[in-house]
């Protein structure tokens, strides 16, 4: 099952505001997270991308923004988990330039164990 592309306020690789799951170029597997991504769709992404590629990576800036993607991770470990895949998330910062400026995103890292 495809889902459409979540929203992203705060990055310039946003196309439209009303995508669920953003993927630029070759970064592909990076799911970029808005404040106004539904989590279960988010969700079936990150379980969408860990079932095909083995490893699954969203990033979020803001704190709505990381609200989404953390229910959504919690979300996709529960879709995982039913088809036998036990997965864990990996947080860390990252360092993005938007419009020539640095801003600090969430990374979240979902893979199995």
């Amino acid at each position: 099952m495809q889902t459409a592309p979540p929203a992203y306020e705060s990055f310039p690789e946003e196309e439209s505001a009303d995508q669920d799951v953003a993927a630029v170029g070759k970064r592909s597997d990076i799911l970029k997270v808005s404040s106004r991504s539904r989590p279960s769709a988010v969700a079936g992404a990150i379980a969408g991308v860990v079932r095909e590629s083995g490893r699954a990576e969203a990033q979020a800036i803001g704190a709505g923004a990381v609200n989404q993607a953390v229910k959504a991770v919690a979300i996709a470990l529960d879709y995982l988990a039913e088809t036998g895949i036990t997965a864990v998330c990996l947080p860390s910062f990252i360092d993005v330039v938007i419009d020539d400026e640095d801003r600090t995103a969430l990374r979240l890292i979902v893979e199995p164990r």
